[in-house]
């Protein structure tokens, strides 16, 4: 498909009910289509990848098109200066995770850029360092447990950011790297304990959603 077929396509599953229900759930209805993710996965399929098509649509700033284009682009042909770029653009929880979990964590600068951002100010580029590092927990099997037993320090220094997307995918990254196997488990399991009885607020409820999270194991 070529990219205006691609965008008559998606124009025609447009449904405005689903942009209503979406926003309710805290996705932004600016360009917002209401199209289903797997609608949007069926679509990336009979398209296949492609880095160039991909950039062209997260160009056009439609919201559905920038999830299709994390489906579609290619991880080995992703460059920092693009991660960068579209990280800048994130305007939507449901974007940035999409693009974090579909994309950037097989990038061979994943790591590095889930720290930075984690340090940036930006609501939506500090979660996309925290959905990384929850994601990368999942995705790279590769990787010693020491290089995620480092990302603990993060987490409890930003543990107090009440931003309620940025407090979330904190808690999220703490529990998916709790998860991934024993010995992080019970390092999670420390600082969870420590969070959940800091004196900050929003770190208390990281601590014990976590521990509640990681109990379960």
């Amino acid at each position: 498909m070529i990219y205006d077929e691609v965008l008559t396509a998606l124009h025609a599953q447009a449904n405005s009910e689903n942009v209503a229900g979406m926003a309710r759930f805290g996705i932004t209805s600016t360009n917002t289509l209401g199209i289903a993710i797997p609608n949007l996965r069926k679509l990336a399929k009979e398209i296949g990848k492609s880095h160039e098509l991909a950039l062209q649509l997260w160009q056009s700033g439609i919201h559905e098109a920038r999830i299709l284009a994390s489906f579609i682009d290619i991880p080995a042909q992703v460059t920092e200066e693009q991660m960068e770029a579209w990280v800048k653009d994130f305007d939507s929880w449901d974007v940035c995770d999409q693009v974090c979990g579909n994309l950037f964590d097989r990038t061979g600068i994943a790591h590095r850029k889930a720290v930075e951002w984690c340090h940036r100010e930006e609501e939506f580029t500090r979660r996309a360092g925290f959905a990384m590092i929850a994601y990368l927990a999942v995705h790279d099997k590769a990787a010693f447990d020491g290089v995620f037993s480092g990302f603990f320090p993060l987490i409890e220094r930003y543990s107090t950011d009440p931003r309620n997307f940025v407090k979330k995918a904190v808690n999220w990254a703490l529990c998916q790297v709790g998860k991934r196997s024993p010995l992080l488990c019970s390092e999670a399991m420390v600082v969870a304990e420590h969070l959940a009885n800091a004196s900050d607020k929003t770190a208390r409820w990281v601590g014990k959603d976590a521990l509640r999270e990681l109990g379960k194991r």
